[in-house]
């Protein structure tokens, strides 16, 4: 698996032409904003540097000095987590305190470490519930959980589950268990509040620990809890079971209820389920054949997690022979794999963007289109919110675990497929990318923002892929769902629950 230089190399220019344009308008500021040139903060007390401190691991790792040195002086002189606003806990933690950390990890540099049990510091009280599951928000100035209340209350099931990576890594480097013990409790109550099915709703009650009567999908506020329980097994080097049969379960739960095949393609797809009330107020469930872009994640995870629970021996061939599969991760292998092919199909756009949502047709819809799969609402004059393409990166996630568990030099023209797509529609001639709002129409109408997971993991993630196998091998590293980089460690504690 040696590099591919010249795409790599234009992967690295792509991600200069979008940080140079940052720096140049909005450094410092949380969101930027390429086409008027500005930049955006979360809150009206200011922000914490999201985009700074979401790209610098990314510096790194494709040596960009210069660039690099800038940001960490931004850094180290005039990042401040003294702002009474509400911040995302969730959102807080996968891009800055995930991004501070792997930051250290790839330099060395102890000064990311002092800033990152600073933040965490202010995320904790946020998990000061009757049952320790994290608030929504947490006020960073007043060190205060804050709920949500469009959601009565409740907190996301995925936001709650995906904060473990970062706290154990941290708990690590710091020596202090509270960190640990605040990420380990939320699984405690995820897994004693198991439902029939061994699926997840959307929701979670912190009062009682319970799943609320929500949907149960991939997408949205469901997937990154699948991701995490993978991950936190591989992130302990394999030492804490009791993820790994969580993992197991919920593997078997979404192959029973949520895996699905396309009419007449036989596109492997995910659907979502939806509680419904009826007169009596009964409720019953509702299959919808709806996958979010979020889900395409999912291929890539499920292949690494063929290759992690599901072999016979510990190590797997690159790519793995049958012989070396249980029959569960032969079961994962494949999906995995075909996952990863219907989320390319979805790229089969106009523009060779995937849309935000697509819906599957089944036996008794009537929708005119040349796949199995439609934009639900699209239509001349009418662009709905499912159509557009924010430069979401979990396609070439998937495309880079693939490649790396196979070799298989397909997975790298579907990922150069989509570079190329990104550079002929969502680049800004000044300098930055911005959303495509339609990918099914041309020319193209853009959206002024510039998402910071473009370049924590879009760009990233395509530099991996045509990278040399050296670089962030599988077997040392673990990925949060940011793409920020951990080490896999072997823990100095044990698991607090089974």
């Amino acid at each position: 698996m040696s590099a591919d230089l010249p795409k790599r190399d234009a992967v690295t220019a792509a991600f200069k032409h979008a940080w140079l344009a940052y720096e140049r308008d909005a450094m410092g500021d949380d969101e930027y904003h390429p086409i008027g040139k500005s930049g955006s903060n979360l809150t009206s007390a200011g922000g914490i540097g999201y985009t700074v401190v979401d790209s610098i691991d990314t510096m790194i790792i494709m040596g960009l000095d210069e660039e690099y040195q800038r940001a960490r002086t931004w850094v180290a002189e005039k990042m401040s987590f003294e702002r009474d606003g509400n911040f995302n806990t969730f959102e807080t933690t996968i891009r800055v305190l995930g991004g501070l950390l792997s930051a250290f990890h790839l330099s060395g540099d102890s000064m990311y470490v002092e800033r990152a049990k600073d933040l965490a510091d202010r995320i904790v009280p946020a998990f000061s519930t009757k049952t320790g599951l994290p608030l929504s928000q947490v006020n960073l100035a007043k060190r205060i959980g804050v709920p949500d209340n469009d959601n009565r209350g409740l907190v996301s099931t995925a936001e709650v589950s995906t904060l473990q990576l970062e706290l154990k890594y941290l708990s690590l480097l710091t020596d202090e268990e509270v960190y640990w013990e605040k990420a380990e409790q939320v699984m405690k109550v995820i897994k004693d509040a198991r439902i029939a099915t061994g699926l997840a709703s959307i929701f979670l009650n912190p009062d009682d620990g319970k799943f609320a009567i929500s949907p149960i999908r991939l997408g949205s506020r469901g997937d990154s809890y699948y991701e995490y329980l993978l991950k936190q097994y591989i992130q302990t080097n394999y030492t804490e079971p009791v993820y790994r049969d969580m993992y197991d379960d919920a593997m078997t739960a979404v192959h029973t209820h949520l895996i699905k095949k396309s009419e007449e393609e036989g596109l492997t797809y995910t659907a979502e389920i939806l509680p419904e009330r009826d007169t009596q107020g009964k409720i019953t469930w509702r299959m919808i054949p709806k996958q979010d872009h979020l889900v395409c994640f999912f291929g890539g995870s499920l292949m690494l997690g063929a290759v992690t629970t599901g072999t016979i021996e510990h190590a797997a061939s690159v790519p793995p022979r049958a012989a070396e599969l249980t029959a569960q991760g032969t079961r994962d292998w494949i999906s995995g794999v075909e996952l990863v092919r219907t989320c390319m199909e979805t790229h089969r756009t106009a523009t060779g963007l995937s849309p935000e949502i697509v819906h599957f047709k089944t036996a008794t819809d009537h929708i005119e289109s040349a796949h199995d799969w439609y934009i639900k609402g699209a239509r001349p004059g009418h662009t709905p919110y499912d159509a557009r393409y924010i430069l979401r990166p979990e396609t070439v996630e998937s495309l880079f675990i693939a490649w790396r568990l196979t070799g298989d030099p397909q997975y790298r023209q579907w990922g150069w497929e989509i570079f190329e797509a990104i550079e002929a529609h969502c680049r800004v001639a000044s300098g930055g990318y911005a959303s495509v709002l339609n990918v099914d129409a041309l020319p193209v109408a853009l959206e002024d923002k510039m998402e910071t997971f473009l370049m924590s993991e879009t760009l990233k993630y395509l530099y991996l892929l045509f990278s040399d196998e050296s670089v962030l091998p599988l077997s040392e590293y673990v990925f949060n769902t940011e793409a920020h980089p951990f080490p896999i460690f072997h823990p100095t504690r044990g698991t607090g629950f089974f």
